[in-house]
């Protein structure tokens, strides 16, 4: 991408999981900053996660709730039976500490992950989810609900972090910023930070470009006002990439 300046994604995962996008972004020609409004903190309990990997089926959410599990499990998360992960990022973070064959489906969410064949009832083996407190609350109704017996082990939380406004004052200042959300929560966090939207300030802000990874997210920020949404197809630093790469560079 030639724009003649180099355009900034700013990138609202939390703290610390900024590099595998600033890789991808910098090779594209983006600079990246990160505005990080969560961090993310290990939740053990040695007991539920036991369980949990002792399913026949095991789901992982996300890349995140690989490296906390594999953590807190000592690197053993390699067991009989079959691994599923909700996108190519978490079946990606599985072969890294050794799970090879993980299942992921095209969609890359719950809905994704519901219609996998492997996870259609009658199913009489039980999942075990590892996963984090939050979310949309749809994946793990919808399993119970079809009989299937879900353990679920929360290896990590999300924690809101104090300040930032060094950060935040810097994002205002960039004109040419391009907002990058993959997460519900983080755009939450930003828009009650930002000015009101019916201030002129507020107003202009929102008039910046975002990228986000679903649908659903796009909706959230039209609702909190932003007005230049594009969907990427997908939570991945590739996908989220290509979109912000069709962004119109500014003159």
């Amino acid at each position: 991408m030639d724009t003649g300046t180099t355009t900034t994604l700013w990138s609202l995962r939390p703290a610390g999981e900024h590099a595998a996008l600033r890789r991808v972004a910098q090779g594209a020609g983006f600079r990246l900053r990160a505005l990080p409004l969560q961090r993310l903190v290990a939740n053990p309990d040695g007991a539920r996660l036991a369980t949990a990997l002792a399913a026949p089926v095991r789901l992982y959410t996300s890349p995140a709730a690989v490296r906390f599990a594999a953590s807190q499990a000592e690197g053993r998360l390699r067991r009989e039976g079959l691994d599923l992960a909700v996108g190519r990022g978490t079946a990606g973070a599985l072969r890294r500490v050794g799970v090879a064959d993980a299942r992921s489906p095209a969609r890359m969410d719950s809905e994704g992950v519901l219609a996998m064949d492997e996870l259609q009832a009658p199913i009489a083996q039980a999942v075990g989810v590892i996963t984090a407190p939050g979310g949309r609350g749809l994946l793990i109704p919808a399993l119970r609900e079809r009989g299937i017996e879900v353990r679920v082990a929360e290896v990590y939380r999300r924690t809101a972090l104090r300040g930032g406004a060094r950060h935040l004052a810097a994002f205002v200042d960039d004109a040419g910023a391009v907002l990058v959300a993959s997460s519900a929560e983080a755009l939450g966090l930003l828009e009650a930070r930002l000015p009101d939207a019916d201030s002129a300030a507020g107003r202009a802000l929102r008039t910046r470009p975002v990228v986000v990874s679903s649908p659903r997210l796009a909706a959230l920020a039209a609702r909190a006002g932003f007005l230049r949404v594009l969907v990427a197809d997908g939570p991945t630093p590739a996908a989220l990439v290509a979109a912000a790469s069709r962004v119109p560079p500014v003159q």
